[in-house]
């Protein structure tokens, strides 16, 4: 059997400029609980990923995403969300697009269909065999993130792949792809709709459960997460006080402030307050 582009089959629902608000609602929504269950299926390959992920984080490499349009932004999406959320360190984890920082607000032409550009914004980064490459395209068509796994693959570099399409030309270069088939969208080949919710949930997995992994959150607390707004330094603080036994939440809330982290408080309080 060939590849078949499901993304692009035409949407189950006709005249959609012809329903209602109420319909148009309903109908996108009943599209949208079809979502996890399709993340559901793919589960055994997401765990395969993510343990690979993890050896190679812990013994000092990077991850990296990199994608084109929709899929591009998800992954700089996730990316710039890890060190706030974990206390990473800027660059551990990166997210490419192809077209560079313009292509994140606006689109930037042919710059998907550029086979060799994937690899050369990778060398940016100096990406070695240390690291996790994952190639984001809901088609599983692109060329920018086909090429990129490419050479990857030449230079012993291990990729993933994140896709909604089954036996993509994507996947076939992946040595760990995950295939999420949600089936055609609600607004013909409007992929940043299911296709993108189900890219987004695999992101989200991915990267929270090799966070828990590597040692980034305790019980189930970001202990590292960065103290950037009041709204994170008093959650900061009640964890410190719920953690250490201390009462006095402006004596939390100054220890808290003065090491940085829950983590880093908690620390110097277990080591003799």
């Amino acid at each position: 059997m060939g590849f078949e582009k499901i993304t692009e089959e035409p949407s189950e629902y006709r005249h959609l400029d012809k329903m209602s608000v109420h319909e148009i609602l309903v109908n996108i929504n009943h599209e949208d609980k079809s979502v996890p269950l399709a993340v559901e299926n793919a589960l055994s390959q997401i765990e395969k990923l993510v343990a690979v992920i993890t050896d190679k984080m812990l013994m000092g490499g990077r991850l990296f995403y990199i994608g084109a349009g929709t899929s591009g932004r998800l992954g700089i999406l996730d990316a710039s969300e890890i060190p706030p959320t974990f206390g990473m360190p800027y660059g551990l984890i990166i997210g490419i697009i192809a077209g560079g920082e313009t292509a994140i607000q606006k689109p930037v032409e042919n710059a998907e269909d550029d086979k060799d550009q994937g690899w050369l914004d990778l060398l940016e980064y100096a990406v070695n065999e240390k690291d996790v490459v994952i190639g984001i395209a809901a088609s599983g068509t692109t060329p920018y993130v086909i090429g990129a796994l490419e050479a990857c693959r030449k230079y012993h570099i291990s990729t993933g792949c994140i896709t909604c399409n089954a036996g993509s030309p994507l996947s076939k270069e992946a040595e760990y792809p995950i295939e999420v088939v949600v089936g055609p969208e609600f607004v013909t080949g409007s992929t940043r709709m299911k296709s993108g919710t189900a890219q987004k949930l695999v992101l989200n997995m991915i990267s929270t459960t090799v966070m828990i992994q590597i040692g980034r959150v305790e019980d189930n607390k970001m202990v590292n997460m960065q103290l950037t707004n009041s709204k994170l330094i008093d959650r900061g603080t009640k964890m410190l006080m719920e953690r250490t036994g201390i009462k006095d939440y402006e004596k939390a809330k100054e220890l808290l402030m003065k090491y940085g982290s829950v983590k880093k408080a908690e620390g110097f309080v277990v080591r003799g307050l």
